[in-house]
């Protein structure tokens, strides 16, 4: 367990931050870029949970824990030295992936299939949840990204991909089963 007696550190000051392994790297690094935007969906995210109860609310405490495990497994590079490390390092599993598409699956069951594109809106839930969906696909291009440049744990990259379709589909559930989402209609205003 973490124990965070102070909050600063001071470690920060001349734009540099430590990886899971200990090393250290500029505030801007790619890596550091992408696990950020995993804070940031997570912070959206509990915006979004102030709108929701019950199943969807139990769903997304479910998936903001497992973006502190996604944030914690990109903090820590060099997956191929896993074994040697102290302290086992926490990475994404096929579970997590597989949990998000089988609700995905369930909730979809109930929506009528699409007939236009929808636009962000409708409850306050579901544009809640179209914000986490683009910060969701935001994350994932950083961290496809960054796996062209590093080793990147492919579950984790697989559980981005799906997250952000989670958040479209639950959107659409958010918006009275999809009967209230706000479809677009090409050249409306031209």
């Amino acid at each position: 367990m973490v124990v965070l007696n102070r909050i600063y550190t001071r470690t920060g000051d001349a734009g540099e931050t430590a990886l899971g392994n200990g090393a250290r790297v500029a505030k801007h690094a790619l890596r550091v870029t992408a696990y950020g935007t995993v804070d940031e969906l997570n912070a959206f995210l509990g915006v979004a949970r102030n709108a929701a109860d019950g199943d969807t609310d139990a769903a997304l405490a479910r998936i903001q824990n497992d973006l502190f495990d996604l944030g914690a497994d990109l903090c820590r590079p060099d997956m191929e030295k896993d074994a040697e490390a102290e302290y086992p390092p926490l990475r994404m599993a096929a579970g997590q992936v597989d949990r998000l598409e089988t609700e995905i699956d369930a909730m979809n069951a109930d929506l009528d299939p699409l007939r236009s594109f929808i636009l962000p809106g409708g409850s306050a839930l579901a544009a809640q949840l179209h914000v986490c969906r683009t910060v969701a696909r935001r994350a994932e291009r950083q961290a496809v990204e960054l796996s062209g440049l590093e080793t990147v744990n492919a579950d984790a990259l697989r559980y981005l991909n799906r997250l952000s379709d989670w958040f479209f589909v639950a959107a659409r559930t958010a918006n009275n089963g999809g009967k209230d989402d706000v479809l677009w209609v090409p050249g409306a205003n031209r």
